[in-house]
């Protein structure tokens, strides 16, 4: 399938994150479904306005679209993004919190167990399909929880980790015991790294305006 939009690579090899997620699942995850999503954005916009813009800016322009084929486009385009977002949330290395983010958690959370409770809690009680998030809101933490494509990005809101609870992301490993996916995924391989750089960049970005 040729078009605007490649799957990108994995951060890691798809062996990386075992035990806590096998390669197999990744293999299917990765290479079948996250690969579908592209394929059939690529088919979606072809000879339209999207294929020339930006992933991000597909996914905010589509979001509240009451058009039928740009609700198809909405939920491809937020698919492909959220799982490029989901594999760089995660890590085969041992991340901790740092710095300002480790500030910001024990400002907002208490400490980084209350958080990653609280995150387990949104993708535990995510009815469905969906995502559990851990965002920034002008420098504030908070956690938040979406259906099937949907993205606090696509509502200008700046997003650090996200966990993917669709069931294709555990049910290889875990079959339908979800909370024991997210224990051991929020336990052992969250890529804390990532947040912080994300946590960076809203700041950045707020020096930039004010410039």
């Amino acid at each position: 399938m040729t078009g605007p939009f490649k799957l990108a690579p994995l951060p890691w090899d798809e062996k990386a994150l075992e035990p806590t997620i096998s390669a197999k699942t990744i293999s299917f995850h990765y290479g079948k479904h996250h690969q579908a999503y592209v394929d059939t954005l690529n088919t979606l916009v072809a000879g339209k306005k999207f294929a020339d813009m930006k992933l991000e800016k597909i996914v905010q322009a589509t979001v509240d679209s009451q058009d039928d084929l740009e609700k198809k486009i909405f939920n491809n385009a937020g698919q492909v993004w959220n799982h490029d977002f989901y594999w760089r949330s995660l890590t085969p290395a041992k991340t901790e919190p740092s710095g300002k983010l480790a500030s910001a958690i024990a400002r907002d959370f208490g400490d980084a167990s209350t958080l990653i409770a609280q995150l387990a809690e949104a993708g535990k009680t995510q009815f469905g399909s969906g995502w559990a998030w851990l965002v920034s809101k002008g420098g504030k933490l908070s956690i938040e929880k979406t259906a099937n494509a949907m993205t606090p990005m696509a509502k200008g809101v700046n997003c650090l980790l996200t966990v993917d609870v669709w069931e294709h992301a555990y049910y290889l490993d875990y079959q339908n015991a979800r909370p024991k996916y997210l224990e051991s995924v929020l336990g052992n391989i969250l890529n804390w790294d990532y947040a912080a750089d994300n946590l960076a960049k809203e700041d950045q970005a707020v020096r930039a305006a004010a410039e």
